[in-house]
This record gives structure tokens, C-alpha cells and sequence, in this order.
């Protein structure tokens, strides 16, 4: 596939992406929900449309976006390094891949109809956005949900491997974007309404640019370990010896752990405010009772920070398992220099791995708590989208990099 062909598929899925965002659910009134979605900022609805991107504010087919595929994926990779099992099952090539691929798919639509199922009885209870509450309601809207979800899933497997880019990363993305003009208005209006002094708009604009350029030296940022090659046969052959480097990321989790972290964090905020709605209290905004997880709050942050650390360094250590490495190290005839091979190896790159894992974590939960830090403590009317500008900055570079890619193995002619 050229590169131009890459580039028009996922410009097309992306179409049909947003096209699919502004189809309502059957059974709203498109005009009341908006009226309300306007008139009440900071309810519950505020939360869903964060954990969406956006989207919720339409009530649209894919209002519960691709995270529940991105959660129920993750926990899937949790189980191949807690059971080995699973771990066997990962290693048998294509099939256990079809089977991996199908236990993700049983636990999306899991969590996709659970949140679905709560979305359609919380609607029902919006004043007059549901024209005929009940049960037909509720089913429709679960089995409407799912669907945009698992097509969501699926179109980003499509992009992946017919476009450009990690395809959930740029779904995330084209919804950030979506969105960038009418966050641009809302901070600009802050100011004119004296919400937000000049001094503090320009210091949040050179916040955004400190922060984008902390983003984008970080995810560049390499720890490299020399290798030296043997002089090996390998058939018929005879490989010489060689140097090379193996690289590290500081980073090797991306985006997932930031994302996952404030979709978990969030969940249970709108949970406990849906809880306490339903049954008559205040739970219409976050200032309700979230036990104490309202954002910005102490545990908030602390809870965010812990599951931060948590997913980063599992993760890491399912992508970079060190006693794989080693082994992969040794039968490729490849050793660290003045490191024995096996076990020495082994614990030599888990030192390093843990130490360059725990500066990517604390980086991603300074990114993760930074606008809560700066909405609590610094009386800032303002989300800081750091989160957002890590999404991006992580696609363009992954855009980029298989751009470059395939301009390299394009012919010349």
C-alpha cells in the first residue's frame, strides 16, 4: 500500500468517525438534551462528555468512544503477566492472538452494555429527554452504545493497518481536535468576562508551549545500552562482529496509563454522583458526594498518581520484559558489555528498565495532575488540557514517524 493510499483511508475513517458522533441515539430529543447540557455545566453529564472526548455533548451512536475497548485490552494484557495460562496462550501465534482478540472483545462489550445500561436509566430521569422511558428505551440505547463502540474498535484496527498511525490513538485525536475551536472560544471568552486576567491567559499560553515541548523531549528521550555481536555462522554465512545500541524509552507506556487513569478516576465520580442522583440527593455536580474523589481534592490526585505509577510500570514490564530480552540477547549472539549472559542480563536491564520507567511515571503524573493542581490551588477558571496535548503529541510523532517510513520505501522514479 503507498503512502497516499494510507493517508486517504484514514482520512476516510475519520469522516466516518465524526459523521457517526452527530447520529443520536433513537428515542432523545436532540434539542432538550442539548438545552441541558448547556444550562447545567459541571454535572454529571460534564463527566461522561470528558471520559467520551466530547462526543457525549451530542448523545451521539459513539458517546461511550473507544475506551472501554482500550480498558478491556489493557486488562487482558494484565492477565498474560499474572496468569500463565494466558501468558501460554499469547505465545502460540496466530491463534492465540484470534483467541486474545476474542476475550478482548467479551470484556468491551461487558463494560460497554454496564455503562450503556447506566447512561439509558439516568436519561430517563433528565426531565423530558426521553419521549417514551422504558424498557424498549434501555435496550435500544445498550445495543446502540455497544455497537458504536465494537465499530469503533474495529475501524481503529483498520487504521492501523491501512492507514496512518496507531488507529486509537488517532481516533483520540481527531476528537481533541474536533473540539480545540470551541475550547479556544470558551478560554477566550474567560477573558473578556474577566473570569481570566491577561497576566494568567498569557501564562497558560506559555504553559502550553513548556508543556508541549516537556511532552515531545520525553517521548523522543532514549536511555541507550551498547550491545556487542560475536562473530557468528549462520548457515552458510558469516555475520562479523558488531556494535550496536539497544534503546530504551523513557516512556515505553505512551499514552495508556494517562488515559486509563483519568477514565478510572472519573468513572467512579460519576458512579457515586449517578448513585446519589438516582436516589434524590445532590449528586448533579462534582462538588456532590464523591467520598472525597472530587477532582482536585487530595485523594483525587493521590489515587490518580497511584494508579499512574501502577499501569506504567506493568505495562512496561509486559512490553519490556527483561529475562525476554536476555534471552532474545543471547540467541542472537549479542551480550552487554562486562554483563555475563542469562540471569546477570537479565537484572541488568530491570535495574535500568525500573529506573527509566519510574522518571516516564513521574512525568506522565505531573502531566496527569496538572490541571487539577492548577484548578484547585492556583484558582484557575480553566482546564489545562495536558492530557490532550500528550494524545497529540504522541500520535505526531507516530504519524511522522511511519511517514518518513514510507517515503523511504517508496520508489524513486
Amino acid at each position: 500500500m503507498t503512502l497516499a493510499y494510507r493517508i486517504w483511508f484514514t482520512l476516510g475513517a475519520l469522516v466516518i468517525y465524526r459523521l457517526g458522533v452527530y447520529v443520536p441515539i433513537p428515542g432523545i430529543d436532540p434539542a432538550v438534551w442539548a438545552e441541558i447540557f448547556r444550562t447545567q455545566p459541571g454535572n454529571i453529564w460534564q463527566q461522561y462528555n470528558f471520559l467520551s472526548g466530547g462526543v457525549i455533548r451530542f448523545l451521539g451512536i459513539f458517546s461511550l468512544g473507544i475506551m472501554p475497548y482500550v480498558t478491556a485490552a489493557l486488562l487482558i494484557q494484565l492477565l498474560t503477566l499474572l496468569s500463565p495460562a494466558v501468558k501460554r496462550l499469547k505465545q502460540q501465534g496466530e491463534r492465540g492472538r484470534e483467541i486474545m482478540a476474542r476475550y478482548t472483545l467479551a470484556v468491551t462489550l461487558f463494560l460497554v452494555a454496564w455503562q450503556a445500561y447506566g447512561i439509558a436509566v439516568a436519561l430517563e430521569g433528565a426531565g423530558s429527554v426521553v419521549s417514551e422511558p422504558g424498557l424498549l428505551f434501555r435496550v435500544s440505547t445498550v445495543l446502540t452504545l455497544t455497537g458504536g463502540t465494537i465499530f469503533l474498535a474495529w475501524l481503529s484496527q483498520q487504521i492501523t493497518a491501512r492507514g496512518i498511525g496507531n488507529g486509537i490513538a488517532v481516533i483520540l485525536v481527531a476528537g481533541i481536535v474536533s473540539e480545540l475551536p470551541r475550547n479556544i472560544a470558551g478560554t477566550l471568552e474567560l477573558g473578556r468576562t474577566g473570569m481570566l486576567s491577561p497576566g494568567t491567559l498569557l501564562a497558560l499560553m506559555l504553559l502550553v508551549v513548556v508543556v508541549t515541548a516537556l511532552v515531545a523531549a520525553m517521548e523522543r528521550a532514549r536511555r541507550r545500552l551498547p550491545i556487542w555481536f560475536a562473530e557468528r555462522k549462520v548457515g552458510t554465512r558469516v555475520l562479523p562482529s558488531r556494535s550496536a545500541d539497544l534503546a530504551l524509552k523513557l516512556n515505553p507506556a505512551g499514552i495508556i496509563p494517562a488515559i486509563l487513569a483519568s477514565w478510572i478516576v472519573s468513572i467512579v465520580v460519576v458512579a457515586v454522583n449517578l448513585a446519589a442522583w438516582l436516589a434524590g440527593k445532590d449528586g448533579g455536580s462534582i462538588d456532590g458526594p464523591t467520598f472525597g474523589l472530587g477532582l482536585g481534592t487530595p485523594l483525587h490526585l493521590l489515587v490518580s498518581a497511584g494508579i499512574i505509577l501502577f499501569v506504567a510500570f506493568v505495562y512496561t514490564a509486559f512490553v519490556s520484559n527483561p529475562d525476554d530480552m536476555a534471552e532474545k540477547l543471547d540467541q542472537q549472539g549479542g551480550a552487554l558489555p562486562g554483563i555475563a549472559s542469562g540471569e546477570a542480563t537479565a537484572a541488568h536491564l530491570d535495574h535500568v528498565i525500573s529506573r527509566t520507567t519510574a522518571i516516564g511515571a513521574a512525568y506522565l503524573a505531573l502531566l496527569m495532575l496538572l490541571p487539577d493542581i492548577l484548578v484547585s490551588y492556583s484558582e484557575v477558571a480553566f482546564h489545562f488540557p495536558s492530557v490532550s496535548l500528550l494524545v497529540l503529541v504522541c500520535a505526531t510523532l507516530d504519524i511522522e514517524a511511519q511517514v518518513r517510513a514510507g517515503r523511504r520505501l517508496a520508489p524513486h522514479g
